[in-house]
């Protein structure tokens, strides 16, 4: 296995759905401008309430990629 180096950026994803979609929201959304995405970490989970029922979820990750060069990738 060789060596890896990783550039850690931070991402918000929000969905009326589920915690779920928001992580995939988030990863889906970055992955159209980033390349070699390899993992995330959540790090924050929130909602918001509304009429007493739960109406938005958000969470905050960490992702990390592999970084392009010599010795990146």
């Amino acid at each position: 296995m060789s060596d890896h180096v990783y550039k850690v950026i931070e991402l918000v994803g929000s969905s009326t759905a589920s915690i779920e979609d928001a992580i995939q929201t988030a990863v889906e959304r970055a992955s159209q401008t980033l390349r070699n995405l390899r993992w995330f970490e959540v790090i924050e989970t929130r909602g918001h309430i509304e009429g007493g029922k739960v109406h938005h979820y958000q969470v905050t990750l960490k992702a990390g990629f592999t970084m392009e060069g010599a010795d990146g990738g």
